[in-house]
Protein backbone atom coordinates (compact mmCIF):
# COMPACT_ATOMS: atom_id res chain seq x y z
CA UNK A 1 0.00 0.00 0.00
CA UNK A 2 1.31 3.43 -0.83
CA UNK A 3 0.35 6.31 1.41
CA UNK A 4 -0.71 9.71 0.14
CA UNK A 5 -0.51 13.18 1.66
CA UNK A 6 -3.84 12.77 3.49
CA UNK A 7 -2.59 9.53 5.06
CA UNK A 8 0.59 11.34 6.14
CA UNK A 9 -1.43 14.18 7.68
CA UNK A 10 -3.57 11.66 9.59
CA UNK A 11 -0.51 9.72 10.79
CA UNK A 12 1.21 12.96 11.84
CA UNK A 13 -1.85 14.03 13.83
CA UNK A 14 -2.31 10.62 15.47
CA UNK A 15 1.31 10.63 16.68
CA UNK A 16 0.27 13.22 19.27
CA UNK A 17 -2.34 13.08 21.98
CA UNK A 18 -5.92 12.47 20.96
CA UNK A 19 -8.49 15.00 22.09
CA UNK A 20 -10.19 13.89 25.32
CA UNK A 21 -13.69 14.00 23.88
CA UNK A 22 -16.33 11.33 23.25
CA UNK A 23 -15.52 11.21 19.49
CA UNK A 24 -11.79 11.93 19.11
CA UNK A 25 -11.69 10.96 15.41
CA UNK A 26 -14.39 13.54 14.68
CA UNK A 27 -12.25 16.21 16.35
CA UNK A 28 -9.18 15.07 14.39
CA UNK A 29 -11.19 15.14 11.17
CA UNK A 30 -12.33 18.71 11.87
CA UNK A 31 -8.69 19.76 12.49
CA UNK A 32 -7.64 18.20 9.17
CA UNK A 33 -10.64 19.47 7.20
CA UNK A 34 -11.95 16.04 6.25
CA UNK A 35 -14.86 13.82 7.31
CA UNK A 36 -14.75 11.65 10.44
CA UNK A 37 -15.56 8.51 8.42
CA UNK A 38 -12.62 9.19 6.10
CA UNK A 39 -10.26 9.31 9.09
CA UNK A 40 -11.71 6.05 10.44
CA UNK A 41 -11.57 4.33 7.03
CA UNK A 42 -8.00 5.43 6.35
CA UNK A 43 -6.80 4.36 9.79
CA UNK A 44 -8.46 0.98 9.24
CA UNK A 45 -6.79 0.66 5.81
CA UNK A 46 -3.38 1.60 7.25
CA UNK A 47 -3.80 -1.05 9.93
CA UNK A 48 -5.10 -3.74 7.55
CA UNK A 49 -2.21 -3.18 5.14
CA UNK A 50 0.40 -3.37 7.91
CA UNK A 51 1.61 0.20 7.42
CA UNK A 52 0.35 0.94 10.92
CA UNK A 53 0.90 -2.01 13.24
CA UNK A 54 -0.99 -0.79 16.24
CA UNK A 55 -2.76 2.13 17.78
CA UNK A 56 -2.61 2.58 21.51
CA UNK A 57 -2.67 4.85 24.50
CA UNK A 58 0.26 5.76 26.70
CA UNK A 59 -0.54 5.76 30.38
CA UNK A 60 1.56 8.01 32.57
CA UNK A 61 1.78 5.35 35.25
CA UNK A 62 3.24 7.54 38.02
CA UNK A 63 0.34 9.98 37.65
CA UNK A 64 -2.18 7.13 37.86
CA UNK A 65 -0.91 5.69 41.16
CA UNK A 66 1.65 3.17 39.88
CA UNK A 67 4.81 4.52 41.47
CA UNK A 68 7.05 1.51 40.74
CA UNK A 69 7.99 -0.48 37.68
CA UNK A 70 10.50 -3.18 37.01
CA UNK A 71 11.89 -4.65 33.83
CA UNK A 72 12.18 -8.37 34.42
CA UNK A 73 14.83 -10.16 32.40
CA UNK A 74 13.90 -13.85 32.15
CA UNK A 75 16.12 -16.74 31.06
CA UNK A 76 13.71 -19.01 29.22
CA UNK A 77 14.50 -22.19 27.26
CA UNK A 78 14.00 -21.35 23.55
CA UNK A 79 11.33 -24.02 23.15
CA UNK A 80 9.26 -22.33 25.89
CA UNK A 81 9.49 -18.71 24.70
CA UNK A 82 6.00 -18.56 23.14
CA UNK A 83 4.27 -20.30 26.07
CA UNK A 84 6.02 -18.23 28.72
CA UNK A 85 5.79 -14.97 26.77
CA UNK A 86 2.04 -15.35 26.26
CA UNK A 87 1.49 -16.19 29.92
CA UNK A 88 3.51 -13.20 31.13
CA UNK A 89 1.91 -10.83 28.63
CA UNK A 90 -1.53 -11.82 29.92
CA UNK A 91 -0.89 -10.23 33.32
CA UNK A 92 -2.70 -6.90 33.65
CA UNK A 93 0.38 -5.46 35.41
CA UNK A 94 2.55 -6.11 32.31
CA UNK A 95 2.69 -3.36 29.72
CA UNK A 96 5.50 -4.73 27.53
CA UNK A 97 6.77 -8.22 26.83
CA UNK A 98 9.58 -8.87 24.32
CA UNK A 99 11.65 -11.80 23.11
CA UNK A 100 15.25 -10.83 22.37
CA UNK A 101 18.41 -12.71 21.54
CA UNK A 102 20.42 -13.66 24.61
CA UNK A 103 24.03 -12.57 24.94
CA UNK A 104 26.69 -14.66 26.71
CA UNK A 105 27.37 -11.69 29.01
CA UNK A 106 23.67 -11.32 29.89
CA UNK A 107 21.92 -14.59 29.04
CA UNK A 108 18.31 -13.41 29.33
CA UNK A 109 16.00 -13.67 26.34
CA UNK A 110 12.54 -12.58 27.48
CA UNK A 111 11.70 -9.21 29.01
CA UNK A 112 8.53 -8.00 30.70
CA UNK A 113 7.76 -4.58 32.20
CA UNK A 114 5.74 -4.89 35.40
CA UNK A 115 3.98 -1.93 37.03
CA UNK A 116 2.82 -1.67 40.62
CA UNK A 117 2.07 0.72 43.45
CA UNK A 118 5.32 -0.22 45.20
CA UNK A 119 8.48 -2.21 44.64
CA UNK A 120 7.16 -4.85 47.03
CA UNK A 121 3.99 -5.18 44.97
CA UNK A 122 6.09 -5.57 41.81
CA UNK A 123 8.22 -8.24 43.49
CA UNK A 124 5.08 -10.16 44.50
CA UNK A 125 3.63 -10.00 40.99
CA UNK A 126 6.93 -11.27 39.55
CA UNK A 127 7.05 -14.10 42.10
CA UNK A 128 3.51 -15.09 41.08
CA UNK A 129 4.47 -14.95 37.42
CA UNK A 130 7.59 -17.04 37.99
CA UNK A 131 5.60 -19.68 39.86
CA UNK A 132 2.96 -19.81 37.12
CA UNK A 133 5.42 -20.27 34.24
CA UNK A 134 7.95 -22.37 36.13
CA UNK A 135 10.91 -20.06 35.51
CA UNK A 136 13.11 -19.05 38.43
CA UNK A 137 16.08 -17.60 36.55
CA UNK A 138 15.36 -13.89 36.23
CA UNK A 139 16.73 -10.47 37.17
CA UNK A 140 14.77 -7.47 38.42
CA UNK A 141 15.78 -4.11 36.94
CA UNK A 142 13.81 -1.41 38.77
CA UNK A 143 13.42 1.99 37.16
CA UNK A 144 15.12 4.78 39.06
CA UNK A 145 14.07 7.78 36.97
CA UNK A 146 12.01 8.35 33.84
CA UNK A 147 14.22 10.24 31.40
CA UNK A 148 12.07 10.15 28.28
CA UNK A 149 8.62 8.91 27.39
CA UNK A 150 7.40 9.90 23.97
CA UNK A 151 5.91 8.28 20.93
CA UNK A 152 7.80 8.03 17.67
CA UNK A 153 7.24 10.80 15.13
CA UNK A 154 7.41 9.80 11.49
CA UNK A 155 6.08 12.88 9.71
Amino acid sequence: MSIDQTDKRIIKRLQGDLPLVPRPFAAVARELGIQEQEVIDRVADLAASGVMRRFGATLRHQQSGFAANVMVAWRVPPADIDRVGQALAAYRQVSHCYHRQADPRFPYNLYSMVHGKSRDECRQVVADMAAEVGIDDYELLFSEQELKKTSMSYF
